[in-house]
């Protein structure tokens, strides 16, 4: 009932392997060790890629992988009692060439896989049939009763019923008397009462008394006016810092040269000259994320890797053979991967990311040997440091610079659409891209398609205004760097998309920037339209713009962002997010676990790092920077 079986080793070698049927192996195996082995997400043993289901098991000691695929629609419950076996078998048979590193040498190891399949098998189906086949009297707990337990008598029941009426206590039918409360007497209640009933002059004093009070409440809160009977107009409502006509011309610092029509290419713009030092900053490569010298940290390690050295040769040489060794199981690394765990929590990781991220490590120590004189935390720390490292690390490097000089190779414009939730910032982000690929000499087009939002398309023209004033057209030729295309309110988005594109191609713009509305993940209307758009115009890049200050809703947001890309689009391979815009970095300080959950989610990379209120507050993502600040 297996089709595959394969032992390889992590470098690649494969030292054994059977193959059942003719059907081709090659792309499940390879997909699982892109995306599960090499991306850290080894917490689970079993993998799905198209009709087949792989599972396997990893010997850490060895540096061993074990995989067995069988199709998905079967249901095997000894597969993880095979591998075991079968891990224990290989391991004991071949020890002695696994540690002399003899990896490249056949092994004959189909008979014991047969024997051992074979009784692994027969052992399930034997299981199978016990459940399924009925006990017979003899094994039933009917049979273990006596005759005499099971013969009923009459008497003894009734015994029992008068028993327990006896024990009930008897009903009264007597009326109960109403039981006499207490009412505490109030301070205008007095002691003349007949019968317990007050007389008519205690009741008239204590009206006198009551009404009086509310009397004086009353003339307190609201003291009547002498012109209180005159009917007043509606005055309007005057607020404490609402400020008057006068205070706003005090405030107004616009100079009257840029005061006009947006719309317009011959406005003046004022710019500080704070901004006129942006230009020409920025060509070439983005910097990387500026964090906290690692000097402290590192000095330490430093120190600990030079005492190692030291410690290879000496007198602890002598002891290397004669002191021995441990081996990690999983209750060794269970209470320090726990702290672990809530410290990644409380840098803003979302709590699934983290019990993932900590099972994948525990997967990664198990079985491995711990040396002599190192401890339990260090190993767990470095294995998670490395893990962290690897997933930050991008599968794939998204160059935008190299593929936009190709696609102006081939005259055709280079298109990136931006899509996320509210109040992210997507346009403020998009327009710091602007302002870096004009840097880079291309000329750029804005297509405002977030046709939902009140002023979005002022935002946007108030940018191109101001990035052609940092780049005037007679710097370059004429040519001016930044136009915006825009058709106003309540038009279809893709079609707009489209056109700008159109535009694009027939003006020779090298770029276009596609800014989408803001919708939450569980708009199905809005999320239906950006499928569309994206289908429709198949732009280059899908950049997803999230928050820094997120924690698990981050990975709702991105879950729920692929699935309806996925859903809307009824193609086979529907386009997905292709990387993600990480913003407001600079208001998180050391909790940077957004990142983290971000990237494991979609497995595509941080292509940007918002930083900053300005144009050049754009950066890349440094995965040991950030790995650094989870950790420390």
């Amino acid at each position: 009932m297996l089709d595959f079986f394969a032992i390889f080793s992590k470098g690649g070698i494969v030292l054994w392997y059977f193959q059942g049927t003719s059907q081709l192996f090659t792309p499940s195996v390879n997909s699982l060790i892109k995306s599960v082995i090499l991306q850290e997400r080894s917490g689970s043993n079993q993998f799905t890629h198209e009709a087949l289901t792989l599972k396997y098991k990893l010997d850490n000691e060895f540096e061993l992988i074990y995989v067995v695929a069988y199709q998905k629609i079967l249901q095997l419950s000894y597969i993880d009692k095979f591998l075991d076996a079968i891990q224990l078998e290989f391991r004991n048979k071949y020890k002695d060439d696994l540690l002399n590193s003899n990896v490249c040498q056949s092994f004959d190891f189909k008979q014991d896989y047969d024997r051992i399949l074979f009784e692994i098998e027969h052992a399930a189906k034997k299981e199978i049939q016990k459940g399924r086949t009925m006990k017979t009297f003899e094994e039933s707990e009917k049979s273990k009763k006596t005759v005499k337990s099971m013969i009923e008598n009459k008497k003894d029941d009734n015994k029992k019923q008068a028993k327990g009426k006896e024990n009930k206590p008897a009903k009264n039918n007597t009326v109960k008397e109403p039981a006499v409360t207490k009412t505490t007497s109030s301070p205008m209640t007095t002691s003349n009462t007949t019968n317990g009933e007050l007389d008519e002059e205690t009741i008239r004093r204590n009206r006198e008394r009551l009404f009086g009070a509310k009397k004086k409440k009353t003339v307190e809160k609201s003291p009547k006016s002498p012109e209180s009977g005159k009917k007043k107009g509606k005055v309007g409502t005057k607020w404490d810092l609402g400020g008057t006509a006068e205070d706003a011309k005090v405030l107004d610092f616009t100079d009257s040269k840029s005061k006009g029509d947006l719309s317009t290419n011959g406005v003046d713009v004022s710019l500080k000259d704070e901004e006129i030092q942006y230009v020409g900053t920025m060509g070439g490569e983005l910097r990387n994320i500026e964090t906290e010298s690692e000097s402290e940290d590192d000095e330490p390690v430093a120190q600990k890797s030079k005492t190692s050295k030291k410690s290879q040769g000496g007198m602890f040489s002598m002891f290397k053979n004669l002191v021995g060794s441990k081996m990690l199981t999983q209750e060794d690394v269970a209470p320090v991967l726990d702290k672990f765990r809530e410290h990644l929590v409380s840098k803003n990781v979302a709590a699934e990311i983290a019990q993932k991220l900590c099972e994948s490590v525990s997967a990664k120590l198990e079985g491995k040997v711990l040396g002599t004189f190192s401890t339990i935390s260090a190993t767990v720390k470095t294995a998670l440091n490395q893990s962290l490292i690897q997933i930050l690390s991008p599968k794939r490097r998204v160059d935008i610079l190299r593929d936009a000089m190709e696609c102006k190779q081939q005259r055709r414009p280079y298109c990136i659409t931006f899509c996320g939730v509210n109040g992210v910032g997507k346009s403020t982000n998009l327009a710091k891209i602007c302002f870096w690929l004009i840097e880079n000499g291309f000329r750029v087009l804005i297509a405002a398609c977030d046709t939902f939002r009140a002023g979005a398309v002022e935002q946007l023209r108030t940018h191109t205004r101001k990035l052609n004033a940092l780049h005037p057209a007679e710097k370059h030729g004429g040519q001016q760097m930044v136009q915006l295309y825009e058709k106003g309110y309540g038009k279809d988005a893709a079609g707009i998309a489209m056109e700008a594109i159109n535009f694009a191609r027939d003006c020779h713009i090298d770029i276009v920037l596609v800014d989408t509305a803001g919708r939450m993940q569980d708009n199905e209307p809005l999320m239906r339209a950006l499928s569309k758009l994206i289908k429709v115009n198949q732009p280059d890049l899908v950049l997803f713009v999230g928050e820094a200050l997120v924690g698990n809703e981050a990975v709702d947001q991105l879950t729920k962002f692929n699935q309806a890309l996925a859903d809307h689009s009824n193609m086979t391979n529907p386009r997905l997010i292709d990387g993600i815009i990480l913003t407001k970095f600079d208001t998180i300080d050391d909790k940077v676990g957004a990142a983290i959950s971000m990237t494991y989610i979609t497995g595509q990379p941080i292509v940007f790092v918002g930083t900053g209120q300005t144009y050049t507050d754009l950066r890349n993502l440094n995965a040991k920077a950030i790995v650094h600040a989870l950790l420390k």
